[in-house]
């Protein structure tokens, strides 16, 4: 799709470097579902997953499904939706989980043909907010639209499979949220209008995220995954701001804000006997796993931390990878694809990560 920069540059704001999982599995296809694979994963949240419900909504301009992104992706070159160079967090979490593919856009499918739902459903949307309130509706899939298209799923699910069935295979199935870095992105983009303060906007975020997760409980979600907020100021898009390309304390700040609010939302709901029972909360703490790429980028492979691999200007930053763009051959040298978005290899290391630091506690 053919856009202007400039107001892709002011719509785009995305989670980076953000990545769940739930559970340490053997990719054996002798475990058992609801052990260590999953039955089906659903999607919540923002580009860092999105696999293309953005290429569905006709006045959205937050798209990648233009060149240069999908570069690697596959074997066709083609770009798929993806805000990267190949496989987003995602594919790599569905393939770690033991699926067959990363589930399918949900504006992809026939909405009554369960069939499709089966193996898990992505509704993520780039772009999307935690709160309603920070977002146009036609740029972006907002997270309580997601929850709702979730809930049509599972009544498809139940008026094919029957109620046991359904309830069975939505109870084994993951439920992952990469979502929030838009919210505080925007914040301080409109800080001028802003009345609440940093501390009091991500409480309201971490609040609707708690009723969003309670809303899937009551539908039969019990296998929960939930990304903190990245080190955002960390990003090219914010480091070009910068005369000497330094993070942004601020927005780091209040990222780290927002996660201890979500890891007490999390704690609170595992102690909460109506939505704790048979229910499993998990927290992935993002914010030092980009730190840790940041400050000892060489023990993970990388060799640029602070510039993207695709883009235009200072550190590629200046717009985001458009296809006029330049974009590096080295990719897997690179943390950031894009301004805000990772490479695949910074993908696939954040989500494996996890399975190895979680292994660890088993």
């Amino acid at each position: 799709m053919k856009m202007g920069s400039a107001m892709l540059m002011n719509v785009v704001s995305s989670g980076v470097v953000l990545a769940i999982a739930l559970a340490c599995l053997s990719s054996g296809a002798s475990s058992a579902p609801g052990v260590d694979m999953a039955t089906a994963m659903f999607v919540f949240g923002d580009s860092l997953v999105d696999v293309g419900n953005n290429n569905y909504l006709p006045f959205s301009l937050i798209k990648a499904d233009f060149e240069h992104n999908g570069l690697d992706f596959a074997s066709d070159d083609q770009p798929t939706g993806r805000f990267c160079n190949g496989k987003n967090s995602a594919d790599w979490l569905a393939e770690r989980f033991g699926l067959a593919m990363s589930p399918p856009p949900y504006l992809a499918l026939d909405a009554n043909d369960a069939s499709s739902f089966m193996a898990g459903v992505s509704f993520a949307s780039g772009g999307a907010h935690i709160n309603g309130s920070a977002q146009d509706p036609n740029q972006a899939i907002g997270l309580a639209d997601q929850i709702s298209y979730y809930e049509s799923v599972s009544q498809v699910l139940e008026t094919k499979m029957g109620s046991t069935d359904a309830k069975k295979l939505l109870s084994e199935s993951v439920y992952t949220f990469v979502i929030g870095s838009n919210d505080i992105f925007f914040y301080y983009r409109n800080l001028e209008k802003q009345t609440a303060s940093p501390s009091q906007f991500v409480h309201q975020m971490a609040l609707t995220l708690n009723d969003q997760l309670k809303r899937l409980y009551d539908d039969g979600a019990r296998r929960f995954v939930v990304a903190g907020v990245p080190s955002l100021g960390c990003t090219p898009k914010l480091r070009v701001l910068s005369s000497n390309s330094d993070c942004s304390e601020a927005h780091n700040a209040m990222a780290a804000m927002y996660n201890q609010q979500l890891k007490s939302v999390l704690a609170d709901l595992k102690a909460d006997g109506a939505v704790g029972l048979n229910a499993t909360y998990e927290y992935l703490d993002t914010f030092a796993v980009l730190q840790s790429f940041v400050q000892n980028p060489a023990s993970y492979g990388f060799v640029e931390v602070n510039a993207a691999c695709c883009g235009l200007g200072d550190l590629k930053a200046k717009l985001p990878c458009l296809p006029f763009a330049m974009y590096c051959d080295n990719r897997n040298d690179h943390v950031f694809w894009d301004f805000v978005h990772p490479t695949e290899a910074a993908a696939e290391i954040i989500v494996d990560s996890f399975f190895k630091q979680r292994s660890r506690h088993l």
